[in-house]
């Protein structure tokens, strides 16, 4: 109850506000109206004075005969007893002042305020209210101002004048009566208006809280009671509605996101509605151009079939759609090593879904497995090799030459080191497969890791006169584990460096980001990669060519590292040549 009377407080208090706010405007503007009519009265007396006295003064001519004595003449035909006269001079002097006898000892008038308004004034008069330094008096002055010279008229300050300077408050009393007929009238109207907004307000805070919904709610028998109800009704309908809608939602996003296949929603304006990350990545390796986006699907020319179907079936003149017709086109494209199987549904709005499959068979983990331990003994056979060679050339020749010693130690050193490298590689992915989870994991800034990386390599990067051009932002930030990003961006950045070729731009991007992942690229323009071994490229061990690979110290599972440290941050990794030449890759990791 206490509420409802508070709500019917402030409603009338708002209302009241307006009319008097109105009320006052309108008596301080009547009041003040009145106010200056009494006041030009009061100086258009004065003025006809002053126009007396300059009449009287030129008809004369007393300034130039220097008789104002003559002046006194004139003051028995002024009606007004308290009436001072005083005339001043251009440069201020007192010539003439009939309340002060030796006037000719006055100082200087010309800095008064009312002469200087006169003086300064468009129609060359002014007045002003105070108290005489020659008489101690209070004065209303009124000047005049001629060529040659002011004439000031003023009267006595007193009870008398000020009385009449008044506005009659008679009305007043006028504005109170109705101030009290309409309080009694906003009274009874705000009551009747409160009664049910204040039920609408209920209803609007119940359902902020939380509180169950009430189906039956009562509302007063009126036409804001009816409004009311039709809005409690709605809101039922959209309750449901929006709680049903946004399960579904939920449910599809989840689904997108968890599925293998890439998943497109457009607008019937082709405007990107939702995708999930493998449908980026499958549009980059599908695409020639460098770091697509998912609007520019209907650009690229291998889906040529796609934009032609979807112009024939998003012609807007065309009705819509029903459930049983909707469109559908399903087709294969194959790009660089890999299958794609594209899907296409338009549905009844104009809006579509495009699906992209990679449906490239991948080899079994236990012929993987295989190859591996199979890699491995290779691998490992070489170095070993080679430093027991070496060892022995050394046990067996007692008389070998110092130089010829340090050479061979040199060999075996660098041998070693290349096994190390090996072995830490390979720790590096077991551990990768089977402890992944465990690895710790922190909201990393990406960009100072890429550059500090960068610096790290600047005399490679001189000897061979290649750039490196970092085109991340440094707001990015991605959640996973330090080491194994390190690991990512280094070895990408290391394979071109050691494979592009001589005087190759290399350029690390963030050129696409969703909901939930950073897209970023590695490109280079240099000689690119064979297509045959694309689809190849991130096995273990795996080298385009392995006389150049075992030349540069390289292991063989830099790109494997790279696939399987970013599958482990539930991203995806792919490789393509660019249309202008060199190697792009592309992969995704989580904000």
């Amino acid at each position: 109850m206490g509420f409802n009377i508070n709500f019917k407080r402030k409603l009338f208090f708002y209302y009241f506000s307006i009319f008097f706010i109105v009320t006052l405007t309108f008596v301080v503007f009547q009041y003040n109206r009145e106010k200056q009519f009494k006041i030009a009265q009061l100086e258009n007396t004065l003025n006809s004075i002053t126009q007396l006295t300059n009449n009287f003064l030129i008809r004369n001519n007393i300034i130039a005969d220097g008789e104002v004595h003559l002046m006194d003449s004139l003051l028995q035909i002024i009606p007004a007893v308290d009436t001072r006269i005083t005339i001043i001079d251009k440069e201020g002097n007192v010539l003439f002042d009939n309340f002060v006898e030796d006037f000719r000892q006055m100082e200087n008038h010309l800095h008064r305020p009312e002469v200087q308004k006169a003086k300064l004034a468009k129609n060359g008069t002014g007045s002003y209210i105070r108290e005489s330094a020659t008489t101690g008096q209070a004065f209303y002055y009124y000047a005049n101002y001629y060529p040659d010279y002011y004439i000031r008229a003023a009267v006595v300050y007193n009870i008398e004048v000020k009385n009449f300077l008044k506005a009659e408050k008679l009305y007043f009393g006028f504005i109170a009566f109705w101030f009290l007929i309409t309080w009694f009238i906003l009274s009874y109207v705000t009551g009747k208006m409160s009664e049910s907004i204040t039920k609408l307000k209920d209803f609007a805070v119940q359902l902020r809280q939380n509180k169950p919904f009430v189906e039956d709610y009562q509302f007063p028998k009126n036409e804001l009671g009816v409004i009311g109800k039709q809005i409690v009704s709605m809101y039922k309908k959209l309750d449901e509605t929006k709680n049903a809608l946004s399960l579904e939602k939920e449910k599809l996003i989840k689904h997108l996101y968890v599925l293998n296949e890439g998943i497109g929603f457009f607008s019937s304006e082709k405007e990107t509605i939702l995708t999930n990350t493998h449908f980026v990545q499958y549009l980059n390796l599908i695409g020639e151009q460098s770091s697509l986006n998912p609007q520019q699907i209907f650009e690229i020319k291998e889906f040529k079939e796609l934009q032609k179907f979807l112009r024939k079936h998003l012609d807007k003149e065309q009705k819509i759609l029903q459930n049983a017709e909707l469109p559908q086109i399903e087709f294969t494209l194959k790009k660089s090593g890999y299958y794609f199987e594209i899907k296409c549904i338009v549905f009844q709005d104009k809006s579509f879904e495009v699906y992209i499959n990679d449906t490239t068979k991948l080899e079994k983990r236990k012929l993987l497995k295989q190859q591996m331990t199979s890699n491995i003994a290779h691998e490992l056979k070489t170095p070993v090799a080679s430093v027991s060679g070496y060892l022995e050339t050394i046990l067996n020749n007692k008389d070998i030459e110092q130089e010829k010693k340090d050479y061979f130690i040199k060999k075996a050193t660098k041998q070693c080191s290349r096994l190390s490298s090996l072995i830490e590689d390979i720790v590096l992915l077991n551990r990768i497969e089977e402890e992944g989870d465990y690895y710790e994991r922190s909201t990393l800034s990406v960009y100072p890791m890429v550059q500090e990386l960068i610096e790290d390599r600047d005399k490679v990067v001189k000897q061979q006169e290649a750039t490196i051009i970092l085109k991340v932002d440094e707001t990015v930030t991605v959640n996973g584990n330090r080491s194994l990003l390190s690991s990512v961006f280094q070895n990408l950045i290391d394979n071109a460096l050691a494979y592009a070729g001589e005087k190759v731009t290399i350029i690390v991007d963030m050129y696409h980001e969703d909901d939930a992942y950073y897209y970023f690229s590695v490109i280079d323009d240099g000689v690119g990669i064979p297509k045959k071994h694309l689809s190849r490229i991130f096995e273990r061990f795996y080298r385009v060519d392995s006389g150049r690979s075992r030349k540069m110290g390289g292991t063989g599972l830099g790109l494997a590292i790279v696939k399987h440290a970013v599958n482990m941050h539930k991203g995806e990794v792919s490789v393509k040549n660019g249309a202008e030449g060199g190697a792009e890759f592309y992969f995704n990791l989580p904000k």
